[in-house]
């Protein structure tokens, strides 16, 4: 059996001895709703993901948080120098602040049945650290005993404090009509705030490379091997095909910045914004992780250690750690365990089914209740975002209300309270947000003065009044739950997987199910997590064709055919891993996949020219 505990992976890199001794990460949602989950996980060895996205909202947390610990709060105004990185920079070191305490309670708490330490050691997956903790009970004599409770109080370690950072999110700053140096952007300034902290993590790149953002990591030391050749701050590239990694990865390398982790998420099983891929599923890109990893690796330790010389480093002899994760539509441990064993992934993260886990993640009474209720019909595939990015979101949550109810009073659009999305110069020099009601009202007025059709105006008035709130709706999970915002109306970004878990869960159980203790799952006939995904990604080829004219251009043509090309090789690809399952399951994933390939054909004829509308 593949053996995800050795002291050794199987590339020859050495593993971090301080891990998470936990096989998944919960990632990052929104950016309220996993703003302060590793206060609540971290103690348990569990690692999580921060957004830096709302430098507001994350001000409000480090309030609250120090408010309700009775520690001092200095606020960090508006008017400071470097707000938006001070605030994170202060938010962070809070955490890893609290944490630390939180740890060291518990690694003295009492091995009894309820205390601290013997939950972090009953939630931990069947390994070796797991066996010990069992082996000790066993034990009577009360030296031996106390002797092995010693040694695992010293492996209780936390989870990682690791912060997320939407490389499209990075919006230009202007004061006084004047563009202000890029250091000055949002993502830049994120960047400052986390390198200046005194966490020693990761942080987590999403939505694509950001050459200037990637630039200035060199210049933050905690970010390149030191004189032992460690990294004090490690960099996780999230991508959705091998392609990218590589990109990605030498792009970093040749600037001498190693990146540890490629976390692999679903280009459309996922929550929040989706990043669709053009057809490439899931399982055949773990596959060519799998085979193409080591050579992956040795590629970029070369151009790393030359970029090092450059730069007047040390090289690396042997290459840092690198893992391969993956997450997006998740949902049983047996999918859990087939990527870690069979297809070789080091990790898993799972997200949207944490939302209906109270103590782990912020989410209201109100939208608690809409979550555990909800069906695949609630959540939906969006246009909301004002990224043009498609978005997932639960259909009847605060924001989704809220927007249509501006729109039903005839006062369209947001009024965008913090701009984190503005990026539209077309109506001015300094960027709006095409959510805001500014843009909103001068878009449409242009509209009606220019377009005569009453059909095509409707139209194109539907695509304007589409785009609604994000940056800040994403967090009125959070403050709503804590009173900061009591008005607030919540945009919950779920994922499909969401329709499969209905109950309000603790942990403990979360973890279980995980692991395979016991299930939470709403329905025992869910489909596995490649038919979801691949059912998703057939019903998006299908919307896309909808929209399009039957008057395609050549070149859209070429596109649908190469989109269905790439899904006809995974489900191909499908065929053969189903040799891996049970006979049972075999027989139900093989069905599944010849009834997604006769869609398929529907959608797109091996004849056709074009697509039906």
């Amino acid at each position: 059996m593949f053996d995800i505990f050795a002291l050794v992976n199987h590339t020859g890199a050495v593993k971090d001895p301080k891990k998470s001794p936990h096989l998944f990460h919960i990632p990052v949602m929104g950016t309220g709703f996993s703003i302060d989950t590793p206060l609540k996980v971290a103690k348990y060895g569990i690692s999580s993901v921060v957004s830096l996205v709302d430098d507001v909202l994350i001000e409000q947390m480090r309030q609250f948080h120090c408010k309700r610990l009775g520690l001092p709060y200095v606020a960090i105004p508006d008017s400071n120098e470097d707000a938006r990185a001070n605030r994170i920079t202060a938010y962070l070191e809070l955490l890893g602040e609290v944490v630390c305490g939180q740890v060291k309670a518990l690694q003295s708490s009492p091995f009894e049945p309820g205390s601290e330490i013997t939950r972090y050691f009953e939630m931990l997956p069947d390994a070796p650290l797991k066996r010990s903790y069992q082996n000790m009970l066993t034990v009577s004599n009360p030296a031996a005993k106390t002797k092995l409770q010693n040694a695992l109080r010293s492996q209780a370690v936390p989870g990682s404090i690791d912060v997320n950072i939407m490389t499209k999110l990075d919006r230009d700053i202007y004061y006084g009509g004047k563009k202000l140096p890029p250091e000055s952007a949002d993502a830049m300034a994120a960047l400052r705030g986390y390198a200046r902290s005194n966490l020693q993590s990761s942080i987590v790149f999403s939505a694509g490379i950001n050459r200037r953002l990637y630039s200035y990591l060199a210049k933050f030391d905690d970010f390149l091997p030191d004189h032992h050749g460690m990294l004090r701050k490690r960099i996780v590239l999230k991508v959705s095909d091998f392609r990218s990694a590589i990109v990605q990865g030498r792009y970093l390398a040749k600037r001498g910045l190693w990146v540890s982790e490629f976390r692999i998420e679903s280009g459309l099983n996922c929550g929040g914004h989706a990043f669709p891929t053009e057809g490439h599923l899931l399982g055949p890109i773990l596959d060519e992780f799998r085979r193409q990893r080591t050579e992956l690796i040795n590629d970029h330790h070369e151009v790393y250690n030359r970029a090092l010389a450059a730069i007047g480093r040390p090289q690396i002899q042997a290459p840092h750690q690198v893992r391969v994760t993956v997450q997006g539509g998740i949902g049983t441990a047996d999918e859990n365990s087939f990527l870690l064993g069979h297809l070789q992934v080091d990790g898993t993260g799972w997200g949207t089914p944490f939302l209906l886990v109270p103590e782990v993640t912020n989410v209201d009474d109100v939208h608690l209740g809409k979550l555990s209720s909800a069906d695949k019909n609630d959540v939906y595939l969006s246009d909301r975002s004002p990224l043009g990015v498609p978005f997932w979101i639960l259909r009847n949550c605060g924001s989704e209300e809220f927007h249509q109810e501006r729109i039903d009073t005839g006062k369209p659009g947001s009024m965008c309270p913090k701009g984190y999305l503005a990026a539209d110069t077309e109506f001015n020099d300094v960027p709006i947000c095409r959510a805001s009601r500014l843009y909103q009202l001068r878009k449409l007025r242009q509209l009606s003065g220019t377009i005569q059709s009453a059909e095509q105006l409707n139209t194109m008035r539907e695509k304007v009044l589409v785009k609604s709130c994000i940056c800040h709706d994403v967090g009125g999970g959070v403050a709503l739950k804590l009173g900061i915002d009591p008005k607030a109306s919540p945009a919950v970004c779920s994922g499909p997987n969401i329709a499969h878990f209905s109950k309000v869960a603790s942990l403990d159980e979360m973890v279980s199910h995980i692991y395979g203790r016991l299930s939470i799952l709403n329905n025992s006939d869910r489909p596995h997590m490649f038919i979801n995904e691949l059912t998703i990604y057939v019903d998006y080829l299908r919307r896309e064709a909808q929209k399009t004219s039957e008057e395609l251009a050549d070149k859209t043509v070429k596109c649908f055919k190469e989109f269905k090309r790439n899904l006809v090789t995974g489900i191909d690809y499908y065929r053969t891993l189903a040799q891996q399952f049970s006979e049972e399951q075999r027989e139900r994933f093989l069905s599944e996949l010849d009834t997604l390939f006769s869609e398929l054909e529907d959608v797109l004829p091996a004849s056709s020219t074009v697509v039906p509308a």
